[in-house]
Order: structure tokens, then C-alpha cells, then sequence
């Protein structure tokens, strides 16, 4: 048998060196061998949901919690347009955050960005710090006083002024995990309040040491990014909140509310997983969303019949099958004149659809300029 936990993870994709899908091998070889592959998922890929639809997969449905008699989490949406926020953080929320540490629960802040903000802003010229290897901006790192690239590992020491105009008048702008943590710091002083990303764990050992104070409650609230989302079990952890959530329904990907939708939901599954019942919040803008009155739901079945109506009426997969083919060098030139000479090989038949050669989304990654 091959058993594929979290079988929509994108992890599973190796997109460098020998690309493959790690899931999509697993079935290969079950087949090949004529073994039973199980593919264990709370919010399946539309693709594998589709194939237990039309009767290719079976589907097996668990009707309760792993935990003996672990009810499901309430999940509420704040409206951060009723309600302003402070530092990232809304009222509605600081108030339960100071509920749950009276009644001596554990909270968990959710926000998938690390640093301290991921802009550094010139209030005069506008100017922004952006990394010479890549089309991004750099992250500020306040306590190293570094400027950061997450996408190739760039770094910069923070400027004293804005370098384009002279004006000293330069700040962060937007939230990381760590001014969530300074911020939740200045709200509750006498919290014990432990951050968990990638920075915080990078010591040898400290994963662990992180893990044996949650489970010796010597935590009060969790900072933490998806480093926190997937897997573990703490038992005292009764309410999660959930940050800058609304980002991903911008997205130009096609998949981006699947993976939305699965991330949220393996992060409000760490409340109430023992006798402490379990309470979420969502900041967000758009609290009529279908996808957060799924998720207030825990509905996955509903999100899905949705987004595969719209899948099916824009031609997407898993109504179809899409091949991509990317190209990188030192100029974008040279990349789309290589794969428009590869779309006129192509010469696409009547039930093939070829798309013109366009420059990737984030143009210029470690040093190389992209397009599909």
C-alpha cells in the first residue's frame, strides 16, 4: 500500500532539478503494481475530488475528529471595514485574545509572512526597496537591521535615508510575524508570547525546544506562518486568529482559493482539538465570500461544486489537461523569442489550444528574467 498524506499539498510538485509530482508518481506506482494507494486529504485537489465524483477514485468519508469527542472549531469572520485595524490587529480580535490568556488557553496568530514588514516605504518619493536578483520588494528585518529577499536570499543593510531622494522619513509598512509579536507584546506585556517561522527555528535544536514549551504550557500565544498550519496536535490551543488571508483571493493563479481554502482550514483545525473548545477568527475585507461561508460551514463539498462550475466554464483543469513550458536566461528577449519559435513547432491540432509566450508573473527570479 502507498498512503499520500495531504495529498493537495503543492510540496508534493518538485518544480526544480528533476520535476515530478510526488503524488501523481504514488498512483503510477500503486497501479504499476498493482497495490491500493490511499490519498488522505480534509480538503482533497479538486482534481482527485473529481476523479471520486465521476467514479475513478473511491471515496471514503470520516464522519468525526481524529480526537475522541474533539468538536469542530467555531469559525467567525471579522469585518476589518466595521472594524479598523491597529498595527494589523482588530479590536474584536485583541478582545478574545485577552479572554483566552484569562482563562489560561493558548492562542495562535496566524499571519504567512515573515519579517518585520515586507515593504520599506520613502513617505516622499514613494520609493521602495526592491532586490536587484528578483522582481520583488525586499522585506525588512528590524532587529537585524537588514533588508531581505525571501525569494533568492539577498541582503542589504538598512538604509539611513531614503537613497533616491535624501528623506530620512523612511518606514515599514504592512505586517510580518515579527511586529505582530512587538505588537502583541505592547497589547498584553505579561503574555508569554513565543514567534515560530523560518528566523525563529534556524538554531540547531530549536524546533524541538519550541515544541516540548507548547506542550509544557509555558506558551501564551503562538506567532507562527504555515510552519504551524500543518500537523501538530496542542491539546490547550483554544482560539486561532488569522491575518492578511484576503491577499490570496487576489492571485492570478487559478488555484489559488483551492490552496486558500486547504491552508485555512489545516490552520483552524490546530483550536479545540481536546476538551478546550475551539474558536477562529478571520480578518478580513470580504466576509460574504463564498469561500469563508464555506469555510464558516466547514463545507468543503460546497467551495468545490463552485469552483468546478467555474473551472468547467473557463477551461481549466480537471476539465482539461494544461502543459506548461517555461524558459529562463539573462534577457527576457532571448526566453520569448525561444518559446515563440517553440509555440510555431507546437502547431497545435484542433482539440489543442496553444497560448501566446508571456513574461511570468514575478519576471525576475535569482537573477534570471522568465516567461511561459
Amino acid at each position: 500500500m502507498v498512503i499520500v498524506d495531504e495529498e493537495q499539498d503543492s510540496s508534493f510538485k518538485q518544480q526544480d532539478g528533476l520535476r515530478y509530482s510526488a503524488r501523481d508518481l504514488a498512483i503510477f506506482r500503486a497501479r504499476e503494481n498493482g497495490i491500493p494507494v490511499v490519498l488522505g486529504s480534509a480538503t482533497p485537489s479538486l482534481e482527485s475530488y473529481y476523479n471520486a465524483l465521476n467514479g475513478r477514485y473511491r471515496s471514503v468519508r470520516l464522519q468525526s475528529r481524529a480526537i475522541k469527542n474533539a468538536a469542530l472549531p467555531l469559525i467567525q469572520c471579522v469585518d476589518t471595514r466595521l472594524h479598523k485595524t491597529q498595527e494589523g490587529l482588530s479590536e474584536p480580535f485583541i478582545r478574545a485574545l485577552g479572554k483566552c490568556l484569562a482563562e489560561k488557553h493558548q492562542s495562535l496568530v496566524f499571519i504567512n509572512r515573515r519579517g518585520y514588514a515586507p515593504v520599506l516605504l520613502c513617505k516622499s518619493c514613494a520609493w521602495t526597496a526592491i532586490c536587484q536578483r528578483c522582481s520583488s520588494r525586499l522585506v525588512v528585518h528590524l532587529r537585524d537591521k537588514k533588508l531581505c529577499c525571501h525569494h533568492c536570499g539577498h541582503q542589504e543593510n538598512f538604509p539611513r535615508a531614503c537613497p533616491q531622494c535624501g528623506n530620512q522619513d523612511i518606514a515599514p509598512f504592512g505586517q510580518g510575524t515579527q511586529r505582530v509579536e512587538e505588537t502583541l507584546t505592547a497589547h498584553f506585556p505579561a503574555a508569554r508570547i513565543l514567534r515560530v517561522d523560518r528566523d525563529s527555528i534556524r538554531r540547531k535544536n530549536a524546533w524541538q525546544e519550541i515544541l516540548q514549551a507548547i506542550h509544557a504550557q509555558e506558551v501564551d500565544i503562538l506567532v507562527g506562518t504555515q510552519l504551524l498550519a500543518k500537523g501538530h496536535d496542542f491539546p490547550n490551543l483554544s482560539l486561532v486568529g488569522i491575518l492578511n488571508a484576503d491577499t490570496s483571493l487576489y492571485s492570478t493563479d487559478f488555484r489559488a482559493s483551492e490552496r486558500l481554502f486547504a491552508q485555512l482550514m489545516q490552520v483552524a483545525g490546530r483550536a479545540g482539538r481536546a476538551d478546550v473548545a475551539g474558536h477562529v477568527l478571520i480578518q478580513t475585507e470580504f466576509p460574504d465570500h463564498p469561500l469563508y461561508h464555506a469555510l464558516q460551514k466547514h463545507d468543503y463539498d460546497a467551495l468545490a461544486q463552485t469552483l468546478l462550475a467555474e473551472r468547467k466554464t473557463a477551461g481549466f483543469p480537471p476539465f482539461v489537461y494544461q502543459a506548461l513550458l517555461r524558459a529562463e536566461a539573462h534577457n527576457i528577449e532571448i526566453v520569448l523569442d525561444f518559446l515563440s519559435r517553440a509555440a510555431n513547432l507546437a502547431k497545435p491540432s484542433h482539440s489543442v489550444e496553444l497560448f501566446d509566450p508571456v513574461p511570468a508573473q514575478m519576471l525576475r527570479l535569482k537573477g534570471l528574467e522568465r516567461a511561459y
